[in-house]
C-alpha cells in the first residue's frame, strides 16, 4: 500500500471529515426523529439534543439535525444523506432497521466497486423522500 492509500485509511480509521454538521427540513419532524432513532441505533447514533421541533443526532455529537419546513414551503426531497457505518453489519442491521420502520429499500445493502472494491452500502428512502445510505469503507 502506497502512502497515499494509507493517509486514506487513517482518516477512515479516525472518522476525520470536514462536515460539521448537516441539517434537513422535514414535514414531521418528530415522526422523522422517531425513524432516524431506529434505523442510526445500528450505526452508534441517538438523538443528542432538542428543542422545540428540531433534533440534533448523532453518535458523539449532533451533526445531524431535523428541522420543521422553513421558507421553501416544503421538504427538500431527494436529498442523498450517507452515515458511515463501522462493519458491514452495521449496513446490513441499517437497512433491516430502515425495512423495520417502513422504509421503502432503494438498493440492498452489497459491494459498490464503482466507487471502490470496498465500499458497501445499503440505500432506503426516509418518511420525507430523501435516499439515505449507510456505508461502510475497506480498503
Amino acid at each position: 500500500m502506497g502512502a497515499d492509500a494509507a493517509a486514506c485509511v487513517t482518516v477512515v480509521d479516525h472518522h476525520l471529515t470536514v462536515l460539521d454538521h448537516l441539517s434537513i427540513q422535514c414535514a414531521d419532524p418528530t415522526a422523522s426523529k422517531a425513524f432516524y432513532e431506529k434505523v442510526l441505533g445500528p450505526l452508534g447514533g441517538t438523538t443528542i439534543m432538542s428543542f422545540g421541533d428540531v433534533h440534533g443526532l448523532g453518535a458523539d455529537f449532533p451533526s445531524f439535525w431535523l428541522g420543521p419546513v422553513g421558507d421553501a414551503g416544503a421538504p427538500h426531497t431527494d436529498v442523498h444523506i450517507c452515515f458511515r457505518a463501522q462493519s458491514r453489519d452495521a449496513v446490513d442491521a441499517f437497512v433491516e432497521a430502515s425495512r423495520a420502520a417502513g422504509a421503502e429499500v432503494l438498493h440492498e445493502p452489497r459491494l459498490w466497486p464503482e466507487y471502490h472494491p470496498g465500499y458497501y452500502g445499503g440505500f432506503v428512502r426516509d418518511p420525507d423522500g430523501n435516499n439515505v445510505e449507510a456505508v461502510h469503507h475497506t480498503f
